[in-house]
């Protein structure tokens, strides 16, 4: 799924200045845990959560995460977005609970990486 259709699935906004609507994106993590996140590395994953702290973009730099969703309406500390813009990592933003997103990627035919 292309992050493109994702953003009209969740109804998600850019935040970030750099959001790739043709990134291909094959699973999804949904966790304000970043522990949970690295117990959990796919390729062409997206992460949904609420947490906005610099370690979301940390986690993704390093399981090579290359698009993060913040649910509830929260939006990413300011060095949290620098560092998403310096890694090129697309940020987008969605009212949607994560419990809300997750189903409806879910839906749309997103997989969770377990599939196989």
């Amino acid at each position: 799924m292309k992050l493109g259709q994702i953003m009209k699935l969740l109804d998600a906004r850019a935040i970030s200045d750099t959001v790739d609507e043709e990134l291909e994106i094959q699973c999804a993590c949904a966790s304000d845990m970043m522990s949970d996140v690295l117990a959990f590395p796919k390729e062409h994953m997206i992460l949904l959560t609420g947490l906005v702290n610099p370690q979301v973009m940390r986690t993704c730099d390093m399981l090579d995460i290359r698009a993060v969703v913040f649910t509830r309406g929260k939006l990413p500390s300011a060095e949290a977005l620098r560092m998403a813009n310096e890694e090129g990592i697309s940020v987008l933003a969605t009212e949607n609970t994560q419990y809300i997103a997750s189903g409806k990627l879910y839906a749309g035919g997103m997989d969770n990486g377990t599939k196989g």
